[in-house]
């Protein structure tokens, strides 16, 4: 069985365990509604960039972009890790961790194989600082959209305010454990490539300007799920008419979409169940530096064994005051480096792995995970605390 049908296997049967609660009366039904209407945003833009970012590699985009990252990097692997990993900083903070790990990694990819590198250094960096690194801004991640709601709508500036210390710690950490593991592949030198061979002209220029408005649609306050939906609609169209034996049923995500539907019905199910009640009894309230370290090691475990998404949505009630709620943030947002379904960001992350023909057994992330992980959240809520 393939890893996708796998997935989907695991979605089916969440779903169907969450069906059951509900059927059950565990989960009232205006309940399982209340959810839906909160998260169907979150799947329908997952579904829309994944849809841009495979007509965008179709299209030879990320192929152009490589080209010119790999001459910026005038032959020293080290300036070009350097300049992935800002490009990486930069992109998850101002377009979410989502976009990074869907649109940037198959133009690492791309790229370290174009100039003779390992791979591995830039496609871990890509998805470490898209989960840690997603701190920043109310659109850095989706769960910092849910908190900015939970503590009032205080917007963007006071968002980054309060965040940017942790945000630092989760940028900075990630870089030096792939600096240090890595720093024999990152010393060495390339040669940049020549120009890049284009197949289409036109579908390069009509993604590049999708991809230009998208950022712009996605910086500009409306719901995120508007342009991306937008962008797969016009590169859709485009591809349908210079190419329309690109357009498949295999552009969706459709294993993954099971799967976080799961996820997120089943984990309303415990909460109906009692779950909450248990994590209130397990969650130490006040915004001292041990009881703000529980909350984010709480928020990082429940995340690394549900997803980020579910474990926000059940410890948000746990989370009284601004420090408790952002202590939780940097649990659910640089704690889910461990397991592959700690977050969507890392699943789409994985797919564009797989597609690319990349292999990375999970034993090496999870290690790797298990030792970033506990460092860059227990230094970031470190942070966070000092700065108040």
């Amino acid at each position: 069985m393939t890893r996708p049908l796998r997935t989907a296997l695991l979605g089916t049967v969440l779903l169907g365990c969450g069906a059951i609660a509900v059927a059950l009366g565990i989960l009232p039904a205006s309940d399982a509604a209340a959810l839906g209407a909160r998260v169907w945003p979150v799947l329908l833009f997952v579904t829309a960039i994944t849809v841009v970012a495979e007509l965008s590699t179709a299209a030879g985009l990320f192929d152009a972009i490589a080209t010119w990252a790999a001459r910026a990097g005038r032959g020293r692997a080290w300036l070009l890790w350097l300049l992935i990993a800002a490009i990486a900083t930069a992109s998850t903070a101002f377009l979410s961790l989502d976009t990074t790990a869907v649109l940037l990694t198959p133009i690492v990819i791309v790229l370290a194989r174009r100039v003779g590198l390992d791979p591995l250094p830039f496609a871990l960096t890509t998805v470490w600082l898209a989960n840690a690194a997603s701190l920043l801004l109310p659109v850095s991640n989706l769960t910092n959209l849910l908190a900015e709601q939970h503590l009032g709508g205080i917007g963007p500036a006071a968002f980054a305010q309060a965040s940017w210390p942790a945000e630092a710690v989760g940028v900075a950490a990630p870089c030096a454990l792939v600096a240090v593991l890595f720093r024999r592949e990152l010393s060495r030198s390339y040669a940049p490539p020549t120009r890049v061979e284009v197949v289409d002209q036109r579908l390069v220029v009509i993604a590049a300007v999708v991809l230009v408005l998208l950022v712009a649609g996605l910086l500009s306050g409306v719901p995120v799920w508007l342009p991306a939906v937008a962008a797969a609609l016009v590169l859709g169209a485009a591809f349908a008419v210079l190419r329309p034996r690109e357009l498949t049923v295999e552009l969706l995500p459709w294993p993954l979409l099971l799967l976080s539907c799961g996820l997120f019905l089943a984990m309303s199910a415990l909460d109906a169940a009692g779950l909450t009640a248990v994590l209130e009894r397990i969650v130490r309230s006040g915004d001292g530096l041990p009881a703000l370290l529980g909350v984010a090691g709480v928020g990082a475990a429940a995340a690394n064994l549900a997803d980020n998404l579910p474990a926000y949505l059940a410890l948000e009630p746990t989370a009284h005051g601004a420090a408790a709620t952002f202590a939780l943030l940097v649990g659910v947002n640089a704690g889910p480096l461990v397991t592959p379904w700690a977050s969507l960001a890392t699943l789409l992350w994985h797919e564009r792995l797989t597609r690319l023909g990349v292999r990375l057994r999970w034993g090496r992330y999870l290690a790797l995970g298990a030792l970033l992980a506990p460092v860059t959240v227990a230094a970031a809520v470190g942070a966070l605390w000092l700065a108040r």
